[in-house]
């Protein structure tokens, strides 16, 4: 019963196929190259012209260099992967239905000139940031009470409760659901609300998803339970740059007025009911306010791309159903990241706050896969005396994953910056906190699917409690995890070796 029911998961099933495809791939290649010259020179002239038109692309050459020895390893075979997996830009079908979403709702998200100019008298750096950020079509606002909690232990009550409080609608956007505790503490109380008549809609990623054999047609089980929902990009077994693309974020919306965000997936590792990685060390946060107002936005751009309806997003404003004043001290904005453009946000937020920083500047990081502008923007800062520290999971969740992260420690500790492995377990947090002024918190790696391919979100707090209260759960964390040295990055010789193939090919993974 237990081989059948392995033959029967879906990941056995579609990774069965896409092996089954590569193979297939290999032995035509293989065969046309000795059956036919001018098919092998052909494919040939190919490769050389998918090198050319790599090195001449406007893109971190990190990104280049691992094609490019692909492509003239696999001299037959490189050039046509290349154009199948290699352009890491959504199909032209999800671009043009999230293009037009977008557009739709162009104009809702309005910056404050006034709130732009009080962060400019008060930090020229921040203005910039924010700047930045309401560049890519995210303000900036006051008027939001923030909340951080340092673990999914305590961030999940209190999304209980919120959730029993709904009593007009409630939007939830997550990368992981599973069919476990966690989730169902949630779904019974979707399921009373649903019944109340309040509007429950749900979207999870497919993929995401996969590991926890969440049924393929959940969303039909959903639907009969008047809960609305679809799976973002269907994962269908056929190479395609297409399933690169998937919906990262972590995003729950009630009445508008109220939102969750942070690390935390809808699963019960996240809230610590069981182990699997040692203790899991993650994050949330709540909002209340007119912040609230970009992540129903951004909601709502991303299920109106596959389910088009809302024609009107101003019944969902902030104070629709709230119109009592906001509480809340500090600017905060909320922001989205997507591969439809060519700005990486997620990157160029971090990026600004490691070269702004003046004092410190503390991070949280599941995965230390940084490009060349990462490693440049981290040493540097750590040149200038800037007290750079990074905490690292002490027990990973992907050991080939962890190998890659730990290739980062030498060269980075070598110039002053400091990490940490949490030694009770895994920290899946994504957090950046410096200067006791500024933090962003969401769901952005720094890995390259997090920076290049993924729909992520986060939110950039200034003169919030929030910042305070990330540092201090920075600090009481490093206390329980263990400083790396160089001595410890001396890896063997086959360690290492590995671990040198893995940093070529660490855009692709």
């Amino acid at each position: 019963m237990k081989i059948l029911k392995l033959f029967m998961n879906r990941i056995v099933i579609f990774g069965t196929c896409l092996v089954l495809q590569f193979a297939w791939y290999i032995i035509l290649f293989w065969e046309l190259a000795n059956y036919s010259v001018p098919i092998t020179i052909f494919f040939s002239v190919l490769s050389v012209v998918v090198v050319l038109v790599i090195v001449s692309k406007d893109q971190n050459p990190d990104l280049k260099i691992p094609w490019i020895m692909a492509v003239m390893a696999l001299p037959l075979l490189g050039g046509l992967l290349y154009l199948t997996l290699g352009t890491k830009r959504p199909a032209r079908k999800m671009r043009r239905k999230l293009d037009m979403a977008a557009r739709k709702s162009k104009g809702l998200l309005i910056q404050s000139p006034e709130i732009l100019r009080e962060i400019e008298e008060k930090d020229a750096y921040v203005a910039g940031q924010c700047k930045y950020l309401n560049y890519t079509g995210y303000p900036v606002y006051k008027n939001t009470e923030a909340v951080y909690y340092p673990l999914g232990d305590d961030v999940y009550p209190v999304m209980l409760e919120e959730l029993k409080k709904a009593e007009h609608f409630i939007f939830m956007e997550y990368f992981i659901i599973a069919n476990d505790n966690m989730w169902k503490g949630i779904l019974d109380i979707l399921k009373e609300k649903v019944k109340e008549g309040v509007d429950v809609r749900l979207i999870y990623d497919d993929i995401g998803c996969l590991p926890t054999s969440l049924p393929s047609d959940y969303h039909w089980e959903l639907e009969e339970m008047g809960i609305r929902s679809f799976a973002f990009n269907p994962f269908v077994p056929i190479f395609s740059v297409v399933m690169n693309n998937r919906d990262h974020r972590k995003i729950m919306v009630i009445d508008g007025h109220t939102a969750f965000s942070g690390g935390i997936n809808l699963a019960d590792e996240y809230i610590n009911t069981i182990v699997k990685y040692g203790h899991w060390k993650d994050n949330g946060f709540m909002l209340k306010g007119e912040a609230v107002w970009n992540y129903t936005v951004m909601f709502l751009d991303m299920w109106n791309a596959f389910r088009p309806e809302d024609y009107n997003y101003e019944r969902f404003r902030p104070r629709v159903w709230h119109p009592e004043p906001f509480d809340g001290t500090g600017y905060i904005q909320p922001y989205g990241d997507t591969p439809l453009d060519n700005e990486t946000t997620g990157e160029n937020v971090y990026l600004n706050i490691i070269n702004q920083a003046q004092k410190y500047v503390y991070i949280f990081t599941p995965y230390l896969i940084v490009d060349h502008d990462m490693v440049t923007a981290l040493t540097l800062a750590a040149k200038r005396q800037v007290d750079v520290r990074i905490i690292t999971p002490g027990i990973p969740d992907k050991k080939a994953v962890f190998l890659l992260t730990q290739s980062y420690y030498e060269g980075l500790i070598r110039y002053g910056v400091k990490i940490y492995e949490y030694t009770p377990g895994f920290v899946h947090g994504k957090c950046f906190v410096s200067d006791d002024k500024i933090a962003t918190v969401g769901t952005i790696n720094t890995d390259y699917r997090s920076l290049y391919l993924h729909f992520e979100c986060g939110t950039y707090f200034f003169e919030s409690p929030v910042v305070a209260q990330v540092k201090r759960d920075f600090l009481e964390t490093q206390e329980k995890s263990r400083q790396i040295t160089e001595r410890d990055c001396t890896p063997g010789f086959w360690k290492g070796l590995f671990q040198m193939v893995l940093r070529v090919f660490a855009p692709l993974l």
